[in-house]
């Protein structure tokens, strides 16, 4: 039987200063969690055409100081399998063969955090100054559509504003990003990909770290990490209406740490699922707003997840809140029955992404929390083998092309 430790889990919602500094300095929202800016542009002011390319490589720093390489496109379509990484401690996205590691990397804008790709090869990548669009086969960026909503300074870091979920309409006419205001509640943008524009805005939550859209494409989903709820969004008309998702409940406020990060849409019947802290698995149902708890058995704080055609859940567990309760990094994989194999994995994760076969998960390293590494973990799904690759520069959203 699955032990729930949320009676000593909710005493340590807030947790003692110097243990929260070392251990979680990140994904509680503070005053002081934004990273300095590393450029004046405003968010909304950066243009809408990308440069030429170049006919050799190009060496950007990123943030952080470090170099990275900017790669022309090799002749033809990505190689079926070809990872696409969004590099938050830089301003790039990165190509990455998992047996080979980067091939090659195209500048964005700052601090990029989701992506997605459409049957196009499009990918739309949500950054600190607007959603870029990179042609895949050719490896440019086509445009960078800046937001409608004022999200403050271009900085970089886990509190920064600007884009952080980001998904596609199933016809492909429309992106939803999810914008992160500091200090303030977000909104939810629609941009039309033809005519690469935003077109409307609708208030969400606070911090939209995941957007997800139904199957049929008739509901958006905001999942907003600091007001503990996911905002339903009506395609069609757009109105809104807050489902909160709190199976801890809402004590501590922007202190806690038991908030929801990622959601993942049931194939079988469009309800969400949002992994808790590896003990909790949060059913909802997006008509009625109704909540339903299954138990979990990683016991590990947990971000990323994702969902397969047949319904199998993968969730990143990213580490523990108290080392002395709590277990260390793990990829689980959830039957739709609820069976679950956990995978231990080496050091914090953030996300997660199955190759079309489904038996290899990638799981990138970047993490939105101090910790985060270089590259990705490679999980062979039947044998439980993992290897870790070097690629991006703190990889946080990730798809296979």
């Amino acid at each position: 039987m699955t032990k729930y430790r949320r009676a000593s889990r909710t005493a340590r919602v807030l947790l003692p200063g110097a243990v929260a500094v070392v251990l979680l300095a990140g994904c509680a929202q503070s005053s002081g969690g934004a990273a300095s800016a590393t450029g004046s542009t405003a968010a909304g002011a950066s243009p809408t055409t990308a440069p030429s390319p170049s006919g050799s490589p190009d060496t950007a720093p990123s943030p952080s100081g470090s170099a990275v390489t900017v790669t022309p496109a090799p002749a033809g379509k990505p190689a079926p399998g070809t990872l696409l990484v969004s590099d938050f401690g830089s301003d790039t996205v990165t190509f990455v063969d998992p047996a080979r590691g980067a091939t090659g990397s195209v500048e964005v804008g700052t601090a990029p955090y989701g992506l997605v790709v459409g049957k196009d090869g499009r990918a739309w990548v949500a950054t600190a100054e607007g959603v870029a669009v990179v042609d895949t086969t050719t490896r440019q960026r086509l445009a960078l559509v800046p937001y409608e909503t004022d999200a403050g300074p271009v900085t970089t870091g886990e509190y920064r504003g600007g884009g952080m979920g980001i998904a596609l309409a199933p016809d492909g006419r429309r992106v939803y990003v999810g914008v992160n205001v500091p200090g303030g509640n977000g909104t939810l943008e629609v941009i039309d990909t033809a005519a690469l524009r935003v077109t409307d805005t609708v208030p969400v939550g606070r911090r939209p770290f995941d957007v997800d859209v139904s199957r049929d494409g008739a509901e958006v989903y905001a999942t907003n990490h600091d007001s503990f709820d996911v905002t339903v969004v009506s395609a069609g008309t757009l109105e809104a209406r807050r489902v909160e998702v709190a199976p801890y409940g809402t004590e501590g406020g922007l202190g806690s740490w038991l908030k929801p990060h990622y959601t993942a849409v049931r194939p079988s019947d469009g309800k969400l699922l949002l992994p808790f802290e590896g003990e909790r698995l949060a059913v909802v149902d997006p008509r009625t707003g109704r909540t339903t708890i299954e138990p979990m058995t990683a016991d590990t704080h947990q971000h990323g997840a994702t969902v397969t055609s047949d319904g199998t859940l993968l969730t990143v567990g990213t580490g523990p809140i108290d080392p002395d309760e709590d277990r260390g990094p793990s990829l689980t994989v959830r039957t739709p029955g609820g069976a679950e194999r956990v995978y231990p994995l080496e050091g914090p994760h953030e996300d997660v992404a199955v190759s079309k076969d489904g038996r290899t998960a990638y799981v990138t390293g970047g993490f939105t929390r101090d910790g985060y590494w270089d590259g990705l973990s490679i999980v062979d799904l039947d044998t439980g083998d993992t290897r870790r690759l070097e690629a991006g520069s703190r990889p946080l959203g990730i798809v296979v092309l």
